[in-house]
């Protein structure tokens, strides 16, 4: 009993000017690191070297051990990172006034971050169960679900679209572009999205056949 009352006391104490500093400081140091690392991995794939990412982070390659022991560690906090902030772009979404509007600058959005981070969608596609918990941990999938259902009801979206069919649809669009680009660098990815969109616009033509994934919420 009095051990708890004791670390309760502890978390009470004030906080000092210089550790606040050196928090702060270790934090900016942690975003530099990641901010590198996923410059590197969109450059020149996740099979970078560890010494390329420290490198561009301006630290010494033990610095990056220490924060993430292994390689996989470090990607993934960036697959947390990525929809961490995806979801709040979710969440932003949910206020606009046009939800079927506001639907369509999010997959414009994921579909931007997905073909210009070749490196780190090529690890998420290859691990897909990665993606899917991040997904759901984020409040991603939450967020997203509403925003469909807002979109439904304003007559903006068909009704028949579901929430799974965004990760397919836009990690089908990674590949297609990722798979052309050495043949085809002319391709222009913007104009499959407008064409995917048009695909869950209202009313819709054809009625789709139910999902056959499924996301665990």
């Amino acid at each position: 009993m009095s051990d708890k009352f004791d670390k309760q006391d502890d978390a009470l104490e004030p906080v000092s000017p210089t550790d606040r500093r050196v928090r702060a400081d270790a934090q900016r140091n942690l975003d530099g690191l990641l901010q590198a690392a996923m410059t590197v991995f969109a450059e020149s794939g996740v099979d970078a070297p560890v010494r390329e990412i420290a490198k561009k982070a301006g630290v010494g390659v033990g610095t990056v051990y220490r924060h993430f022991p292994t390689k996989d560690d470090l990607i993934a906090a960036l697959v947390a990172d990525r929809f961490k902030r995806l979801a709040e772009h979710a969440r932003e979404a949910l206020a606009e006034e046009d939800p079927w509007e506001a639907f369509c600058e999010l997959m414009r959005h994921a579909a931007a971050i997905q073909i210009l981070d070749r490196g780190l969608s090529e690890f998420i596609s290859s691990e897909p169960q990665l993606g899917q918990r991040e997904a759901v941990r984020s409040g991603l999938v939450d967020a997203t679900a509403e925003l469909i259902a807002k979109a439904q009801q304003a007559g903006g979206m068909r009704k028949d679209a579901v929430v799974e069919d965004v990760p397919t649809l836009i990690c089908g669009l990674g590949a297609v572009t990722a798979g052309a680009a050495g043949n085809m660098p002319e391709l222009n990815w913007e104009r499959y999205v407008e064409i995917m969109l048009d695909g869950l616009r209202a009313p819709g033509v054809n009625r789709l056949p139910p999902p056959r994934a499924h996301i665990d919420r």
